[in-house]
């Protein structure tokens, strides 16, 4: 398949029109796209080491790379997160709650969700697939939690977000990057946040992507290397 024909599916896909405008995603470098690609290998973080195949490789990050990769790379970031679909439904699918409205409503980040487990219910499933996650505020195992705010990957670093979810009335914030700031204005304001890990929290997205390439029948893998703060 040709370079240029996946991307023109990624792009009708996940278009990088929905990104923030900051955010750099899309081809990193001046590739052919007249590449005959024969697989994909799909990376949360692509580092100068791994920048070691054919030509007929394309991978696939979903932050963008601090270099420019020599082998044909694409980046989806925050277009993954916004789109439906995407991160955030699949961080969702995998913690067994229901989305019902964005979080975030003037960007689209995150999502809130119905829950009638309660709390005790709710933590055995999360700590099912994160078993390090963190927790500011544990309520009573017999809280019915009705209604969680899920971000996949930086949402406990923004004040923004947990004053947001207070305003909101969430029973909780579920997501990565827990500072010592946003836990004490969680303190501060009664709020429960369960930290999953940035890294942790993106992880079921690239399970998402590769079975959106799947549609394509593009041999696709996913790298799944731990963070570096943890190597």
């Amino acid at each position: 398949m040709k370079l240029k024909e996946i991307i023109d599916f990624l792009d009708e896909k996940v278009p990088g029109s929905s990104a923030l405008n900051f955010d750099k995603v899309g081809l990193m470098d001046d590739y052919d796209l007249n590449l005959d690609i024969t697989s994909v290998i799909i990376f949360m973080d692509l580092l100068p080491e791994d920048d070691d195949f054919s030509e007929n490789t394309l991978i696939i990050t979903h932050h963008p790379p601090l270099f420019n990769p020599k082998t044909p790379t694409y980046t989806i970031h925050s277009n993954w997160d916004i789109i439906d679909g995407g991160a955030n439904d699949a961080l969702a699918e995998c913690l067994n709650l229901e989305t019902c409205d964005y979080f975030d409503k003037k960007t689209h980040i995150g999502r809130v969700c119905n829950s009638d487990y309660t709390f005790k219910q709710l933590k055995e499933i999360i700590l099912t697939d994160f078993e390090n996650a963190r927790i500011v505020n544990t309520p009573d195992d017999g809280k019915i939690i009705r209604k969680a705010g899920i971000i996949s990957g930086f949402g406990l670093k923004n004040p923004h977000y947990i004053k947001l979810a207070d305003n909101m009335k969430l029973d909780m914030l579920i997501s990565g990057d827990l500072t010592q700031e946003t836990a004490i204005l969680a303190k501060n304001l009664g709020i429960t946040l369960i930290d999953l890990g940035h890294h942790e929290s993106e992880v079921p997205g690239l399970y998402r992507l590769k079975n959106l390439l799947e549609e394509i029948n593009i041999n696709a893998k996913i790298t799944d290397k731990k963070p570096i703060e943890k190597l």
